[in-house]
Protein backbone atom coordinates (compact mmCIF):
# COMPACT_ATOMS: atom_id res chain seq x y z
CA UNK A 1 0.00 0.00 0.00
CA UNK A 2 1.60 3.35 -0.39
CA UNK A 3 1.90 6.33 1.94
CA UNK A 4 -1.27 8.40 0.10
CA UNK A 5 -3.65 5.01 0.08
CA UNK A 6 -2.25 3.99 3.78
CA UNK A 7 -3.53 7.74 4.49
CA UNK A 8 -6.60 7.48 2.97
CA UNK A 9 -7.59 4.35 4.68
CA UNK A 10 -6.49 5.48 7.87
CA UNK A 11 -8.95 8.72 6.98
CA UNK A 12 -11.79 6.47 6.26
CA UNK A 13 -11.78 4.82 9.72
CA UNK A 14 -13.64 7.32 12.87
CA UNK A 15 -13.46 5.19 15.34
CA UNK A 16 -10.53 3.26 16.20
CA UNK A 17 -9.37 1.12 19.26
CA UNK A 18 -6.71 -1.40 19.78
CA UNK A 19 -5.40 -4.03 22.99
CA UNK A 20 -7.93 -1.80 25.03
CA UNK A 21 -8.02 -2.55 28.39
CA UNK A 22 -9.85 -1.13 31.12
CA UNK A 23 -9.54 -2.39 34.79
CA UNK A 24 -11.74 -0.91 37.27
CA UNK A 25 -10.75 -1.46 41.47
CA UNK A 26 -12.88 -3.66 43.39
CA UNK A 27 -13.63 -2.71 47.15
CA UNK A 28 -15.12 -3.99 49.80
CA UNK A 29 -16.02 -2.25 53.17
CA UNK A 30 -13.30 0.71 52.02
CA UNK A 31 -10.63 -1.27 51.06
CA UNK A 32 -9.29 -2.31 47.69
CA UNK A 33 -9.47 -6.25 47.15
CA UNK A 34 -8.68 -6.16 43.80
CA UNK A 35 -9.27 -5.59 40.29
CA UNK A 36 -12.26 -6.06 37.45
CA UNK A 37 -11.46 -6.03 33.74
CA UNK A 38 -14.06 -4.70 31.83
CA UNK A 39 -12.60 -4.36 28.34
CA UNK A 40 -9.82 -7.22 27.82
CA UNK A 41 -7.96 -6.49 24.65
CA UNK A 42 -10.67 -4.87 22.18
CA UNK A 43 -9.77 -3.96 18.99
CA UNK A 44 -12.57 -2.34 16.16
CA UNK A 45 -12.76 0.46 13.48
CA UNK A 46 -15.57 1.92 12.51
CA UNK A 47 -15.53 3.27 9.15
CA UNK A 48 -16.86 6.67 7.89
CA UNK A 49 -20.22 6.52 6.72
CA UNK A 50 -21.49 3.79 8.05
CA UNK A 51 -23.83 2.58 10.90
CA UNK A 52 -22.38 0.12 12.85
CA UNK A 53 -24.15 -2.02 15.78
CA UNK A 54 -21.85 -2.67 19.16
CA UNK A 55 -23.52 -5.61 20.96
CA UNK A 56 -23.64 -7.03 24.12
CA UNK A 57 -25.69 -7.46 27.50
CA UNK A 58 -24.68 -5.81 30.22
CA UNK A 59 -21.83 -6.05 31.62
CA UNK A 60 -19.88 -6.79 28.38
CA UNK A 61 -17.98 -3.83 28.14
CA UNK A 62 -20.06 -1.52 25.50
CA UNK A 63 -20.49 1.51 27.68
CA UNK A 64 -17.00 1.22 29.53
CA UNK A 65 -16.36 1.56 25.74
CA UNK A 66 -18.08 4.64 24.75
CA UNK A 67 -17.09 6.42 28.11
CA UNK A 68 -13.38 5.64 26.94
CA UNK A 69 -14.08 7.16 23.16
CA UNK A 70 -15.35 10.12 24.44
CA UNK A 71 -12.99 10.67 27.36
CA UNK A 72 -15.23 10.00 30.12
CA UNK A 73 -13.09 7.50 31.37
CA UNK A 74 -9.20 6.82 30.58
CA UNK A 75 -7.98 3.36 29.84
CA UNK A 76 -5.51 0.89 31.60
CA UNK A 77 -3.53 -0.02 28.55
CA UNK A 78 -4.03 -0.07 24.86
CA UNK A 79 -4.80 2.83 22.51
CA UNK A 80 -8.09 4.81 21.33
CA UNK A 81 -8.74 7.04 18.48
CA UNK A 82 -11.79 8.82 17.05
CA UNK A 83 -12.18 11.51 14.40
CA UNK A 84 -8.24 10.77 13.85
CA UNK A 85 -7.30 11.80 17.73
CA UNK A 86 -6.96 10.45 21.03
CA UNK A 87 -10.41 11.29 22.94
CA UNK A 88 -7.99 12.69 25.75
CA UNK A 89 -5.83 15.60 22.71
CA UNK A 90 -9.09 15.98 20.37
CA UNK A 91 -10.78 17.67 23.78
CA UNK A 92 -14.15 19.71 22.95
CA UNK A 93 -12.70 20.80 19.12
CA UNK A 94 -13.47 16.68 18.60
CA UNK A 95 -16.39 16.69 21.01
CA UNK A 96 -18.40 19.53 19.08
CA UNK A 97 -18.34 16.89 16.22
CA UNK A 98 -19.91 14.39 18.16
CA UNK A 99 -23.27 13.55 19.08
CA UNK A 100 -23.79 11.20 21.76
CA UNK A 101 -26.53 9.69 23.53
CA UNK A 102 -25.98 7.84 27.26
CA UNK A 103 -27.62 4.44 28.00
CA UNK A 104 -29.11 6.37 31.07
CA UNK A 105 -30.19 10.17 30.95
CA UNK A 106 -29.76 12.07 34.34
CA UNK A 107 -32.28 14.82 33.83
CA UNK A 108 -34.07 16.35 36.78
CA UNK A 109 -33.79 20.28 36.39
CA UNK A 110 -36.72 22.34 36.49
CA UNK A 111 -36.27 24.01 32.87
CA UNK A 112 -38.02 22.93 30.12
CA UNK A 113 -37.49 20.38 27.71
CA UNK A 114 -37.21 23.35 25.11
CA UNK A 115 -34.92 25.25 27.67
CA UNK A 116 -32.52 22.60 27.96
CA UNK A 117 -32.49 22.26 24.38
CA UNK A 118 -32.06 25.70 23.92
CA UNK A 119 -28.90 25.69 26.27
CA UNK A 120 -27.25 22.87 24.60
CA UNK A 121 -27.62 24.72 21.12
CA UNK A 122 -25.46 27.62 23.41
CA UNK A 123 -22.84 25.41 23.91
CA UNK A 124 -22.40 24.21 20.53
CA UNK A 125 -22.14 27.84 19.29
CA UNK A 126 -25.62 28.27 18.18
CA UNK A 127 -25.77 24.87 15.76
CA UNK A 128 -28.85 23.02 15.13
CA UNK A 129 -31.02 26.06 16.94
CA UNK A 130 -33.87 26.01 13.66
CA UNK A 131 -33.80 22.11 14.17
CA UNK A 132 -35.41 21.74 17.59
CA UNK A 133 -39.18 22.89 16.60
CA UNK A 134 -39.34 20.64 13.85
CA UNK A 135 -37.42 17.40 15.77
CA UNK A 136 -39.80 18.03 18.91
CA UNK A 137 -43.07 18.02 16.24
CA UNK A 138 -41.74 14.82 14.80
CA UNK A 139 -41.13 13.13 18.24
CA UNK A 140 -43.95 14.21 19.60
CA UNK A 141 -42.09 16.34 22.71
CA UNK A 142 -43.67 18.69 24.34
CA UNK A 143 -41.54 21.64 24.82
CA UNK A 144 -42.94 23.30 27.89
CA UNK A 145 -43.20 20.79 30.15
CA UNK A 146 -40.45 20.47 32.93
CA UNK A 147 -37.92 17.87 32.28
CA UNK A 148 -38.43 16.49 35.89
CA UNK A 149 -42.23 15.86 34.91
CA UNK A 150 -41.24 13.74 31.79
CA UNK A 151 -41.94 10.23 31.80
CA UNK A 152 -38.79 7.71 30.68
CA UNK A 153 -40.14 8.05 27.06
CA UNK A 154 -40.23 12.04 26.82
CA UNK A 155 -36.79 11.86 28.21
CA UNK A 156 -35.26 9.60 25.83
CA UNK A 157 -36.90 12.05 23.20
CA UNK A 158 -35.05 14.82 24.56
CA UNK A 159 -32.03 12.96 24.60
CA UNK A 160 -32.20 11.44 21.07
CA UNK A 161 -33.45 14.99 19.95
CA UNK A 162 -30.14 16.80 21.46
CA UNK A 163 -27.75 14.47 19.71
CA UNK A 164 -29.18 14.88 15.93
CA UNK A 165 -29.81 18.71 16.93
CA UNK A 166 -26.21 19.83 15.43
CA UNK A 167 -26.18 17.27 12.96
CA UNK A 168 -22.78 16.01 13.81
CA UNK A 169 -20.52 13.90 12.33
CA UNK A 170 -20.61 11.30 14.35
CA UNK A 171 -22.87 9.70 16.51
CA UNK A 172 -22.10 8.03 19.63
CA UNK A 173 -25.81 6.00 20.93
CA UNK A 174 -26.13 3.78 24.08
CA UNK A 175 -29.28 2.24 23.96
CA UNK A 176 -31.16 4.65 21.56
CA UNK A 177 -34.70 3.14 21.40
CA UNK A 178 -35.13 2.49 25.14
CA UNK A 179 -38.32 3.82 26.23
CA UNK A 180 -39.69 4.78 23.35
CA UNK A 181 -42.97 3.28 21.45
CA UNK A 182 -42.68 0.89 18.50
CA UNK A 183 -43.92 3.65 16.06
CA UNK A 184 -40.93 6.17 17.58
CA UNK A 185 -38.95 3.51 17.11
CA UNK A 186 -39.45 3.18 13.58
CA UNK A 187 -38.82 7.32 13.29
CA UNK A 188 -35.76 7.12 14.95
CA UNK A 189 -34.23 4.39 12.46
CA UNK A 190 -35.31 6.84 9.84
CA UNK A 191 -33.32 9.72 11.57
CA UNK A 192 -30.59 7.17 11.37
CA UNK A 193 -31.06 6.78 7.75
CA UNK A 194 -30.79 10.52 6.97
CA UNK A 195 -27.88 10.95 9.01
CA UNK A 196 -26.40 8.35 7.05
CA UNK A 197 -27.37 9.81 3.71
CA UNK A 198 -25.68 12.93 4.48
CA UNK A 199 -22.40 11.38 5.39
CA UNK A 200 -22.26 10.74 9.04
CA UNK A 201 -21.16 7.47 10.61
CA UNK A 202 -23.53 6.23 13.53
CA UNK A 203 -21.75 3.87 16.24
CA UNK A 204 -24.82 2.08 18.13
CA UNK A 205 -24.67 0.24 20.80
CA UNK A 206 -28.30 -1.86 21.37
CA UNK A 207 -30.17 -4.94 23.50
CA UNK A 208 -32.45 -4.77 20.31
CA UNK A 209 -31.09 -7.15 17.78
CA UNK A 210 -33.97 -7.11 15.07
CA UNK A 211 -33.45 -3.24 15.55
CA UNK A 212 -29.57 -3.23 14.65
CA UNK A 213 -29.95 -6.18 12.02
CA UNK A 214 -32.21 -3.79 10.26
CA UNK A 215 -30.40 -0.56 10.30
CA UNK A 216 -26.34 -1.54 10.94
CA UNK A 217 -24.09 -2.71 7.88
CA UNK A 218 -21.44 -4.59 10.20
CA UNK A 219 -22.04 -5.72 13.88
CA UNK A 220 -19.39 -6.44 16.62
CA UNK A 221 -20.77 -8.68 19.24
CA UNK A 222 -18.73 -8.16 22.66
CA UNK A 223 -18.69 -10.57 25.78
CA UNK A 224 -16.47 -10.17 28.69
CA UNK A 225 -15.13 -7.22 27.25
CA UNK A 226 -13.65 -9.00 23.76
CA UNK A 227 -15.16 -9.11 20.26
CA UNK A 228 -16.41 -12.41 19.42
CA UNK A 229 -17.89 -12.15 16.50
CA UNK A 230 -17.18 -9.21 14.16
CA UNK A 231 -18.76 -8.91 10.32
CA UNK A 232 -21.30 -7.72 7.78
CA UNK A 233 -25.10 -8.42 8.99
CA UNK A 234 -25.47 -10.72 6.15
CA UNK A 235 -22.34 -12.68 6.71
CA UNK A 236 -23.26 -13.01 11.20
CA UNK A 237 -26.92 -14.09 9.50
CA UNK A 238 -25.47 -16.84 7.57
CA UNK A 239 -23.46 -17.79 10.58
CA UNK A 240 -26.39 -17.86 12.47
CA UNK A 241 -27.29 -20.64 9.80
CA UNK A 242 -30.92 -22.47 8.71
CA UNK A 243 -33.07 -24.64 11.79
CA UNK A 244 -34.24 -27.59 9.89
CA UNK A 245 -36.81 -30.51 9.85
CA UNK A 246 -37.00 -33.42 7.98
CA UNK A 247 -39.59 -36.24 7.58
CA UNK A 248 -39.15 -39.81 6.31
CA UNK A 249 -41.59 -42.25 5.33
CA UNK A 250 -39.55 -44.71 7.42
CA UNK A 251 -37.91 -44.53 10.85
CA UNK A 252 -34.12 -42.84 10.62
CA UNK A 253 -30.89 -43.16 12.89
CA UNK A 254 -29.50 -40.08 14.09
CA UNK A 255 -26.05 -41.31 13.56
CA UNK A 256 -26.57 -40.88 10.11
CA UNK A 257 -26.85 -36.97 10.19
CA UNK A 258 -24.40 -36.47 13.38
CA UNK A 259 -21.14 -36.63 11.54
CA UNK A 260 -22.22 -34.57 8.34
CA UNK A 261 -20.11 -31.64 8.00
CA UNK A 262 -22.09 -28.08 8.81
CA UNK A 263 -24.96 -29.62 10.87
CA UNK A 264 -25.47 -29.67 14.75
CA UNK A 265 -28.10 -30.12 17.30
CA UNK A 266 -28.96 -33.14 15.91
CA UNK A 267 -32.29 -34.67 17.28
CA UNK A 268 -34.30 -37.82 15.93
CA UNK A 269 -37.61 -38.76 16.79
CA UNK A 270 -38.48 -41.84 14.80
CA UNK A 271 -39.51 -40.36 11.38
CA UNK A 272 -38.46 -36.86 12.06
CA UNK A 273 -34.90 -35.07 11.71
CA UNK A 274 -34.37 -31.88 13.43
CA UNK A 275 -30.89 -30.04 12.96
CA UNK A 276 -29.26 -27.22 12.98
CA UNK A 277 -27.10 -26.23 9.96
CA UNK A 278 -24.80 -24.08 9.03
CA UNK A 279 -23.33 -23.21 5.43
CA UNK A 280 -24.35 -25.09 2.23
CA UNK A 281 -27.40 -27.76 2.65
CA UNK A 282 -25.68 -29.80 0.34
CA UNK A 283 -24.25 -32.57 2.14
CA UNK A 284 -27.36 -32.76 4.39
CA UNK A 285 -29.47 -33.41 1.40
CA UNK A 286 -27.17 -35.92 0.20
CA UNK A 287 -27.60 -37.73 3.74
CA UNK A 288 -31.28 -37.73 3.21
CA UNK A 289 -31.60 -38.88 -0.53
CA UNK A 290 -30.94 -42.07 0.75
CA UNK A 291 -34.38 -41.93 2.15
CA UNK A 292 -37.49 -41.46 0.87
CA UNK A 293 -38.19 -37.99 2.74
CA UNK A 294 -41.70 -36.87 3.25
CA UNK A 295 -41.38 -33.86 3.81
CA UNK A 296 -38.55 -30.78 4.30
CA UNK A 297 -38.63 -27.54 6.65
CA UNK A 298 -35.87 -24.86 6.39
CA UNK A 299 -36.41 -22.14 8.54
CA UNK A 300 -33.22 -18.67 8.91
CA UNK A 301 -32.45 -18.18 12.25
CA UNK A 302 -32.37 -14.48 13.27
CA UNK A 303 -29.19 -12.77 14.44
CA UNK A 304 -30.47 -12.74 17.54
CA UNK A 305 -30.25 -16.61 17.95
CA UNK A 306 -26.57 -16.56 17.00
CA UNK A 307 -26.07 -13.39 19.90
CA UNK A 308 -27.32 -16.00 22.39
CA UNK A 309 -25.38 -19.17 20.84
CA UNK A 310 -22.24 -17.13 21.81
CA UNK A 311 -23.33 -16.38 25.04
CA UNK A 312 -24.10 -20.39 25.83
CA UNK A 313 -20.78 -21.52 25.17
CA UNK A 314 -17.85 -20.86 28.28
CA UNK A 315 -16.19 -17.96 28.09
CA UNK A 316 -13.18 -19.12 27.76
CA UNK A 317 -13.40 -21.25 24.68
CA UNK A 318 -14.97 -17.81 23.10
CA UNK A 319 -11.62 -16.37 24.13
CA UNK A 320 -9.78 -18.82 22.26
CA UNK A 321 -11.70 -18.51 19.28
CA UNK A 322 -11.86 -14.29 19.48
CA UNK A 323 -8.24 -14.58 18.90
CA UNK A 324 -8.95 -15.23 15.13
CA UNK A 325 -11.12 -12.73 14.77
CA UNK A 326 -10.06 -9.49 12.79
CA UNK A 327 -11.68 -5.86 12.53
CA UNK A 328 -12.59 -6.68 8.74
CA UNK A 329 -14.31 -9.93 9.14
CA UNK A 330 -12.91 -13.34 9.55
Amino acid sequence: MTTTSARAAAADVVIRTAGLIKDYRSARRGRTTGHVRALDGLDLEVRRGEVFGFLGPNGAGKSTTIRILLDQLRPTAGYAEVLGATPAAGGPAVRARIGYLPGELAMQGRETAGDLLEHLVRLRGGRGSGRIGPLAERFGLDLTKPIRSLSKGNKQKVGVIQAFLHAPELLILDEPTSGLDPLLQQEFLAMVREATADGATVFMSSHVLSEVEIIAERVAIVREGRIVDLDDVATLRHHAGQQVALRFADPIRADEFAEIPGVEDVEVTDHTVRCLLRGEPDALLKAAAAHHVVRWVAEDRELEDLFLDFYRVPAGELHAEAEEVVVHGR
